[in-house]
């Protein structure tokens, strides 16, 4: 067999088993050492090719897919410093737990640390930040080189949905000439796959629960009034709402929902939850008179940093970490106890071992309902009574513009933590997403777009200019291929979380090494794309635009713009009036 012919044979044999265990899409970078695979891929039906011509926007796009669907997406470029670029969205799937099966093209080894051209040691480029990592032999005719490729493609499909979930890299190796002969590119290779259909390895995994005399233990353990508190963190299981609630009215203890929870939105039942903590738990006074016992949290680390301070401050209590993914989600060194377990399964498990228990002491979580209802009632009177255009007001504002099965991705800084304190609960069915595995503000747009194509409804994305910025080439996928999502983008020339933090009293240097202003014009940006630009500088514009963008095919930029230093004295207005509530006297009705 020639080595072009051998090349296609291998190519073809990954990208079948990868379809055969279900990849639908794969986002290629185009170049020259890769063309077996990308040949392959876009010939094969079952699996969407996407195209990116820049490396990162591609590889953020291929996060979004995944992020949404679950699914592995296959990620392919060239050799060289195109491989590099596929790293920082690479960390971000190891830490947010996305599969991606990230294929680099290479040089064979007699061309590796001699000056070759666009040769670089691809040899476990990503280190750490993969689940598994092979270097896949270089083609040939050789005996059982087919049977290895196949079942290399069906392992490397179960490592990036093993536990947790993240990312796989395989680094492939062509000689040239990379195609086979023109009079042999449509020779019909043998085929060696199983002649059912099915995988060439089937890799079955179930959910892991509790045996029941842990479940019963921990039962015992709780089967007595406490002052116990639920913390949900990012989350992204839509199926935990139901489970989750019904063990909290069991045990009687408030769930600290984080906007990246599905707890905030959807048709459950929402007494006890709580939406406003970011609030609140900024009152010292309040946090120290109310010290929990018992605390069992859900999801990764959680967005808020008040909430986070308020659990530090109490590290006798028994604070309990369920994590399917079997990680160490706990940077706050806190837990007592790490479950390993499906959350819906331990909820559900630990629920029916609770069921003869009697209703449990409602004074504890009807102050922590008190709190949410004074807060809900303060930020609402305040944001009311705001002239102009505030950054906290866009999520409140959101709330009531997203349709049912609407998807609501927010950009890290700011706009992820304004939309964990102002996006309050809601019965309609809003999907939250966000790249928190890193909290980096690069890719953000990229992953957006990749993340609507397996969205049911429409996507809305609430993003920083300055991580705007960084993704402007990521802007193109929506031109190329149509997508629909709506943008809004929060302008305030420059850095606007470190506004709010030390950095900020040092006025001299302030604004050259942290403010950044950029002074750009993004609507022109957005023309180059093929998008359509409105500026909102009212409310009732915002929501004349966003409603607008959500019925609009193609792609729409709604452009906030708001002053950093104004915004800053705002948040803390909301703030002080919530503290000022919270001591006032007079009891506030818990709102459902």
């Amino acid at each position: 067999m020639s080595t072009g012919l051998a090349n296609r044979a291998v190519a073809q044999a990954f990208v079948d088993e990868l379809a055969r265990c279900g990849v639908r899409h794969a986002c290629v970078s185009p170049g020259s050492r890769s063309t077996p695979l990308a040949l392959v891929l876009a010939e094969d039906a079952r699996i969407r090719v996407w195209i990116h011509p820049d490396e990162r926007s591609g590889s953020f796009f291929a996060l979004g897919l995944a992020k949404a669907s679950n699914i592995p997406v296959a990620l392919l470029c060239t050799s060289g410093t195109a491989a590099a670029n596929f790293f920082p969205a690479v960390v971000e799937a190891a830490y947010a737990r996305v599969p991606l099966l990230v294929l680099t093209a290479d040089r064979p080894p007699e061309l590796r640390d001699n000056g070759a051209p666009q040769a670089i040691d691809q040899s476990r480029l990503y280190g750490v930040h993969v689940r598994w990592y092979t270097e896949m032999p270089v083609p040939a005719s050789s005996p059982g080189i087919e049977r290895h490729v196949r079942v290399t493609a069906c392992r490397a499909f179960a490592a990036a949905l093993g536990s947790p979930t993240g990312p796989v890299h395989l680094n492939f190796p062509f000689r040239e000439p990379l195609l086979p002969d023109p009079a042999d590119f449509s020779t019909s290779l043998p085929g060696g796959g199983r002649p059912n259909g099915e995988p060439y390895v089937r890799v079955t995994r179930g959910r892991r629960r509790l045996d029941d005399q842990h479940v019963r233990q921990l039962a015992a353990d709780l089967d007595a009034p406490h002052r116990g508190l639920i913390v949900c963190g990012p989350q992204d299981d839509g199926r935990l709402a139901g489970p989750l609630v019904r063990l909290a009215h069991r045990l009687g203890y408030p769930v600290l929902a984080d906007g990246l929870s599905p707890l905030r939105t959807g048709p459950h039942d929402r007494c006890l939850v709580i939406d406003t903590h970011d609030a609140f738990l900024r009152d010292p006074a309040w946090c120290d008179a109310h010290e929990p016992e018992v605390v069992v949290r859900f999801g990764a680390m959680p967005t808020s940093k008040p909430l986070v301070q308020y659990l530090g401050r109490f590290p006798q209590a028994r604070h309990i970490v369920v994590d399917e993914g079997e990680g160490w989600r706990d940077s706050s060194l806190l837990a007592a106890e790490m479950v390993y377990a499906d959350p819906v399964a331990f909820c559900d498990q630990l629920d029916t071992a609770l069921g003869h228990w009697q209703d449990p002491p409602v004074t504890w979580a009807q102050e922590w309902q008190d709190a949410h209802a004074r807060t809900q009632r303060t930020i609402s009177d305040t944001l009311a009574g705001m002239s102009g255009m505030f950054e906290g007001k866009i999520f409140a504002e959101l709330r009531g513009l997203l349709p049912d099965g609407a998807t609501l991705f927010v950009g890290n800084s700011m706009p992820v933590r304004d939309l964990d304190t102002f996006l309050g609960a809601t019965d309609t069915a809003i999907r939250t997403l966000c790249n928190r595995g890193a909290n980096g503000i690069d890719g953000v747009i990229s992953t957006a777009l990749g993340a609507s194509v397996e969205c049911t409804g429409p996507l809305v994305l609430a993003i920083g200019d300055l991580s705007f910025y960084h993704d402007m080439n990521g802007l193109l996928a929506a031109k190329q291929y149509g997508l629909n999502a709506t943008i809004v983008l929060i302008n305030n020339d420059g850095g606007g979380i470190f506004s709010f933090l030390p950095q900020a009293e040092h006025r001299e240097h302030f604004e050259t090494l942290y403010g950044t202003p950029h002074g750009l014009d993004f609507c022109d940006a957005v023309w180059l794309y093929g998008g359509e630009y409105m500026r909102a500088d009212t409310w009732s514009d915002f929501r004349a635009a966003v409603v607008r963008g959500i019925a609009s095919p193609g792609l729409t930029v709604v452009e906030v713009r708001t002053d950093r230093e104004r915004n800053v004295r705002l948040h803390r207005d909301v703030w002080a009036g919530v503290a000022d509530a919270l001591h006032t006297g007079v009891r506030a009705e818990a709102t459902p």
